[in-house]
């Protein structure tokens, strides 16, 4: 069997996997990162968006050993990686907070996911229009939410990120 190195939420995890397992049974099965969801393993819903390497991946569409090498931030790394508040909790990331105060989610499957794609689009556009929100994110589904509260809450953690008032 071959043998993966991989830095997850900031750990170095090494050993032996079968090649055919999905990057995102390697998260949830191996490595316990049960935040990535498993959606519809086909690519379609975005579920299980991950981070590799700082860009956005659908871990359904990848194999464990594809990611060899790779540094991955799941939904609990980039929980992990904002600051403490003042009584010691995870503030969290922008974003998830910006999706926390616009309600910009309902079922919350689809969230982790949309997360990641969020993060990943203010990383290479800081001030996106709605239009390009929408399309920054049409790779990932929710099923229960019109897309507004979505739009707003990213709008919103950009600016946050930006350093400006929304």
């Amino acid at each position: 069997m071959p043998r993966v190195r991989t830095t997850v939420d900031g750990v170095t995890y090494e050993g032996e996997v079968e090649a055919r397992l999905l990057l995102t049974h390697y998260l949830r099965d191996r490595l316990g990162k049960v935040g990535t969801p498993i959606g519809c393993d086909t690519s379609n819903c975005g579920a299980c968006t991950v981070l590799l390497d700082g860009m956005s991946v659908k871990s359904c569409t990848m194999l464990a050993v594809q990611a060899d090498g790779s540094e991955i931030t799941t939904i609990e790394g980039l929980d992990g990686q904002a600051a403490a508040s003042a009584n010691g909790e995870a503030a969290g990331h922008p974003v998830q907070k910006a999706f926390r105060e616009f309600h910009a989610l309902q079922c919350g499957y689809c969230t982790p996911g949309m997360i990641m794609a969020a993060v990943d689009l203010l990383r290479d556009n800081p001030d996106p229009s709605d239009t390009e929100i929408r399309e920054g994110l049409e790779g990932n589904l929710c099923r229960c939410t019109g897309y507004v509260n979505i739009v707003r809450a990213v709008q919103s953690a950009a600016a946050e990120l930006r350093g400006t008032p929304s």
